[in-house]
Parts: C-alpha cells; structure tokens; sequence
C-alpha cells in the first residue's frame, strides 16, 4: 500500500510502499478514503511522545481518517465488512497511521460515520471535534457563559465556536477580517481582529467586567498571561498547547489549566450525532492528495491553516 511514513523521529515524511497492515484482536481494517491533518501529526515526527510510548518504524503519519471497514479482527461485534467508519488510527507501537490506503483501528478508537457527509468532512471531525467538546465541558462552558477562544480559526477553534454556540454561550473569538464572517457563521457573537492591536485591550473595552472563560489555543505563556487579565475573578483559563503557568494564575484567582484531551467511541458518536443533526458543520480548508500529504504536513507546522486540511486517498 501507499503511505506516507517517517523511518526515525525528525525525519522528513515521505511516500513509501509498505505492506498492508492485518487487523488482530478487537482490531479493525479500514480501506481509508481520507485522512485528516492536525498539529499532532508533525508534533509525533519530532519525538512529542519518544519517551512516552514505543514506536515502531516506518512509522506511518497521522491520526484521524474516515473510511470503508474491510475486514474484522477476533473478537469484534461493533463493526462489519462494508461499514464507513472514522476516528483515531495512530498506533504508535504498531507504526500504524492515517496517511495510508489501508489502517489498522482498534474497536474503541472509531465509530460509524457522520451519515449526512462524505469521507472528507468525516475525517476532519475526530482529534479536533472531540478536543473542542472536551475542553468546552473542563471549562464549563454552558448556557450565558462569555468565553473568549483564541486561536478560533483553525480545526479546534472552528468545532469549539459552533459547539459552544449550540449551548447558548457568549462567544468571543479571534480571527482576521477576511475570516470574520465564517466566524460569525459559526455562531460567534464577536470577532476581535488579533492584527489590528492588542486583543486583551479590544475585549477589555467591550467587556470591563471581564469574560468567565478564556481558551487559548495558540498563545505561548508570555501572551497567554497577558490574555488572562480580561478574565474575571474566580474566571477559568485553559490552554491547549501547555502554555499556561497555572500556579501564577491561580495565585491571581482564577481557575487554570493545561488542557490534556481524552477521545473515546462514545464521544465519536455524539459528535457524528450532532453532524447528522445539522448542529455541527466539518469545515475543510483544503482538500491534498497523498502526494501532496509531505508539503501539507509542512504547511500545518506555520499555524496558520484556516480550517482543516485533508487528504484524499481515494
């Protein structure tokens, strides 16, 4: 089959042919038809997690994919021959990933598919969609909150406006001009231009009581800080990218944390639950080949994708 591997942590992706893997116990085969890219792909190729879990090489890149179940493992009763499936297909030890023809998933690592969109809306979903509706719940983001989500353009970001919307939420987000009205579209309230001057000094003049939850999904701990003071006393901070210094900002009164994500079957089937009800909407950017995949995987490290990206494999 082909697929897109890397044979050592910090080597550079490339197109090989390797051979097809077979699933085993609780595992499934998937004939893939799309693969989608996130930070965490070229995140595993530098050694995020070498000193955490084996690896195997070549090691196959990337984790969320959507596709065709071919054949079934020993002991399977969720799944069978001809179901369209998606979800987490990175296994680590394994060598195994998304950007192939053909994974290998563990049973509690998918689900069935969205049935109202195709492969590629469907592979956009998994990694993002599940971080967005678990940091919405760690956060207590319901009905009334204000929160202000940073870094709202990308896969995460987008999920996170649209989920939070759904559950009546004030939401602030930061995004450029041209991508404002996708925002709003979304089911942002407000959009606070990140290139037009300092976003704490634009929210604190719109908000001088403060916001009750700030996400932040790209800011480093200098910035992430500076952005907590339009928080509220007792307010919540989250960052996705390990970025706040949490005894600092506690010791300013509010509620912070390093946000660490869980994905689960159960959590693909409520998120293809709100796909199919029209709730959520998977907004791709950009559509690549699995030629293409090594450039696009190139392009994620910029942090400037608007949307997701994903690889068509047919």
């Amino acid at each position: 089959m082909r697929a897109v591997a890397v044979t050592g942590f910090g080597s550079t992706p490339r197109l090989m042919e390797l051979p097809r893997p077979e699933p085993g116990l609780g595992e499934v085969l998937v004939r893939l038809h799309a693969a989608g890219v996130n930070p965490f792909d070229w995140k595993v190729v530098d050694g995020i997690l070498k000193d955490v879990v084996p690896h195997g090489f070549p090691l196959v890149v990337g984790m969320d994919g959507a596709g065709e179940v071919i054949e079934v493992g020993r002991g399977i009763t969720r799944f069978q021959p001809g179901d369209a499936v998606y979800g987490q297909f990175m296994r680590l030890p394994q060598g195994g990933g998304s950007y192939a023809e053909f994974a290998v998933a563990d049973e509690s690592a998918i689900a069935l598919a969205p049935r109202s969109v195709g492969p590629a809306e469907a592979a956009a979903i998994p990694t993002a969609g599940m971080t967005a509706a678990n940091v919405l719940a760690a956060t207590g983001v319901v009905d009334g909150v204000r929160v202000l989500i940073v870094g709202a353009t990308g896969g995460v970001g987008t999920f996170a406006t649209q989920l939070a919307a759904g559950r009546g939420a004030h939401v602030i987000v930061t995004a450029r001009a041209a991508s404002a009205e996708l925002m709003r579209g979304f089911g942002a309230r407000e959009v606070v231009d990140h290139t037009t001057g300092s976003v704490a000094d634009q929210v604190r003049a719109a908000h001088p009581d403060g916001v009750d939850v700030l996400i932040d999904l790209v800011s480093d701990r200098a910035a992430l800080t500076e952005l907590a003071g339009v928080v509220r006393d007792g307010g919540t901070v989250a960052s996705t990218i390990g970025a706040a210094d949490v005894e600092a900002l506690t010791a300013k009164g509010l509620r912070a944390s390093n946000f660490q994500n869980t994905s689960s079957a159960a959590l693909l089937d409520a998120l293809a639950v709100q796909v199919d009800s029209g709730l959520l909407t998977a907004p791709i950017g950009r559509e690549v080949s699995l030629d293409e995949a090594p450039a696009a995987l190139a392009d994620s490290r910029t942090g400037r994708a608007a949307g997701k990206t994903v690889i068509l494999l047919g």
